[in-house]
């Protein structure tokens, strides 16, 4: 007996995106990439042409789930209800690597019970979700994480803006924020899914506590993580190597996208 393919749609063609989709067009068992949705048409029409194995539909973001079972988000946050919404009243898989605008987006859930549509959020740049979500099954005492990287990756953040800081000029560890992971995500929207994604697998953002550093001694976005609770002791330390074509982003974050696609498909899925 054969099963369809799942059809897989990609919300944004940038540094994570263009990676998601052309992965898809190289091929990952089970699914098939049917269309991407681009800022720039035909700036990724031709970025189609030249590194992909064909063209695909370029689509409006609101109109990806019409010919998907699976849409993938990679856009700016502020995009996120444009490509949810559609794709959750539909009863469909919405992929969501802008973590932090769940926050603002709660409405969102709400529509996936309603329908049976599903909203999944991969680890992205982080490490050991599935231990704080085991953990949380308990009681969690406390979770703090402390984020350290080097200043370029957090140039645009508008907390630094508000800071007057000069990226540029740090030559020493300046801590940027000490505070929630859920006020973190104001000041620094493109930086830090991850800290939501961590406050929603555990204690809740309000109790996640975070670190932000801009920090000219590291190289790689870093990520510790210190949990107590009942069942266990956690200290979990990421270093990401920073996309070359968006700093902001490390690049385990589509091959996080990825391996959260192929779960959807896989006979035997480790770390459920």
């Amino acid at each position: 007996m054969t099963t369809s393919s799942l059809k897989i749609a990609v919300g944004g063609f940038g540094a994570i995106g263009k990676a998601v989709a052309s992965a898809l067009d190289s091929g990952l068992p089970g699914m098939e990439l049917v269309a991407v949705s681009a800022r720039d048409t035909e700036a990724a029409r031709d970025h189609m042409k030249t590194s992909f194995s064909r063209e695909y539909d370029v689509l409006p973001l609101d109109q990806l789930s019409d010919g998907a079972d699976v849409v993938v988000e990679c856009c700016p946050s502020h995009l996120l209800d444009t490509v949810a919404r559609p794709t959750l009243e539909a009863g469909k898989i919405m992929i969501v690597i802008s973590a932090g605008a769940l926050l603002t987006n709660g409405h969102l859930k709400d529509i996936a019970a309603r329908t049976g549509g599903r909203i999944l959020v991969p680890s992205g740049a982080l490490l050991g979700l599935d231990a704080v979500q085991a953990a949380a099954q308990g009681k969690i005492e406390s979770v703090r994480m402390v984020t350290r990287k080097p200043p370029r990756g957090l140039k645009g953040a508008p907390a630094i803006e508000k800071m007057g800081l000069d990226l540029d000029t740090v030559t020493e560890p300046v801590k940027c924020y000490e505070g929630s992971a859920e006020d973190a995500i104001e000041g620094f929207p493109a930086n830090l899914n991850v800290a939501v994604a961590l406050g929603l697998a555990g204690v809740g953002t309000k109790q996640t506590q975070l670190e932000v550093w801009a920090d000219p001694t590291v190289q790689r976005n870093t990520h510790t993580i210190h949990v107590v609770s009942d069942s266990a002791s956690l200290t979990l330390k990421i270093e990401n190597i920073p996309s070359e074509e968006n700093p902001k982003t490390g690049r385990i974050t589509p091959l996080s996208v990825i391996s959260t696609l192929k779960r959807l498909t896989a006979p035997l899925v480790i770390g459920a």
